[in-house]
């Protein structure tokens, strides 16, 4: 499983082609109000940095060569700003400024590797990254009165709606979020990543620095991948040309795998558990469930058959909130937070923690 490889890989090759419930309860959105410091998941958010965060503030993807990227750096940043670890939040964005911020734009180059006489070989970025990364600064500018943050999450957002941000080649006015400014674009329309829309995020971000295209982007991006969920899952990568979408050139994944498994997340995240695309992801998750107790994270697309499981727990722990959350119910089948597991699962495991704390407080593990 190497999903960060596509960035790097593709641009060239593109370019050419036809919480438990507790007395917490009642506290604010977590990015905005920060998870207290006497919060039960604080532990979980220790054991986190131990397993992914290096001293100097790198964000370690122990599956790819121990490589750090933008994702890693947005995904950690963000989950400081919401334990409000201004320690750690700090460390994150002086690594990411000093290592990954060599652009001649405002977005960051999307991998660095720790083994190599030029760490940043490809300075094209990853716009999933970018997003979160400034989601995180512009949170913590409003919260800490950090104006010099909010600048430079405004100039990431502009940039972001720029270079990432194209018209549909339908000719409508719905607009596409590409995964880089680079690589993206043939000569029939775009190829995209469902997971790169985080909708909150965006919507935010659009709120805190006035770049309405992000608000726009995240309600046609939810729009499409309900239009997806028709015909089956949302997968990991789709082309989009002036007829609609169809299945990504051949070198993309075409099934729902573990790019696509953060959708269900994000919509919960966004408040938006019962999508579509939600609701199909949840679906094919209870019908693949077997008695190994071991998580499907690859599905063919459109049959929902499992293709591939892993023992990690961060998988089973997306299935277990979003079920929860569409149901209603009390309780939710989530595991506990563990470090057995690398950086990726590891860390949507924290999320989809962070995310049942925060919006579905009924959904305690069990």
């Amino acid at each position: 499983m190497n999903r960060r490889n596509f960035i790097g890989t593709v641009s060239g090759a593109i370019a050419g082609m036809a919480w438990a419930q507790s007395a917490n309860a009642q506290m604010p959105h977590a990015i905005a109000g920060a998870i207290p410091a006497d919060h039960p998941l604080q532990t979980s958010w220790q054991a986190w940095k131990k397993l992914c965060l290096t001293p100097e503030g790198r964000v370690v993807d122990g599956f790819q060569n121990s490589d750090s990227h933008s994702e890693g750096q947005g995904y950690g940043i963000t989950l400081a700003a919401v334990f409000d670890d201004m320690a750690a939040f700090d460390l994150i964005y002086g690594w990411t400024e000093d290592n990954l911020a060599v652009r001649a734009d405002a977005l960051l180059a999307w991998r660095w590797h720790p083994n190599q006489t030029k760490p940043v070989p490809d300075k094209n970025n990853a716009s999933d990254g970018d997003l979160f990364y400034a989601w995180a600064l512009s949170a913590v500018a409003n919260r800490h009165n950090r104006a010099a943050l909010g600048t430079r999450a405004r100039m990431i957002a502009t940039d972001l709606a720029r270079l990432c941000i194209v018209p549909h080649p339908d000719g409508s006015d719905a607009l596409l979020f590409l995964p880089a400014a680079e690589g993206f674009s043939t000569d029939l329309g775009f190829v995209i990543n469902p997971s790169y829309y985080m909708p909150r995020a965006m919507r935010d971000l659009a709120a805190q620095t006035g770049v309405q295209a992000l608000e726009q982007v995240a309600a046609d991006g939810i729009a499409l991948m309900s239009k997806m969920a028709e015909t089956g899952l949302v997968p990991d990568w789709a082309a989009v040309n002036a007829n609609g979408w169809t299945a990504p050139p051949a070198r993309f994944s075409a099934n729902a795998g573990y790019e696509a498994m953060r959708v269900p997340l994000f919509a919960a995240w966004s408040g938006d558990a019962t999508s579509p695309s939600a609701l199909r992801y949840t679906k094919a998750a209870s019908s693949a469930a077997d008695a190994s107790g071991d998580a499907t994270t690859v599905y063919d697309r459109v049959s929902g058959a499992s293709l591939e499981r892993s023992p990690h727990l961060g998988y089973r722990a997306i299935a277990g909130l979003v079920s929860c959350a569409q149901s209603g119910s009390v309780g939710a089948a989530i595991p506990a937070f563990s470090t057995d597991q690398p950086y990726y699962p590891a860390t949507l495991h924290l999320m989809a923690l962070v995310v049942q704390a925060e919006m579905y407080p009924q959904c305690v593990p069990i």
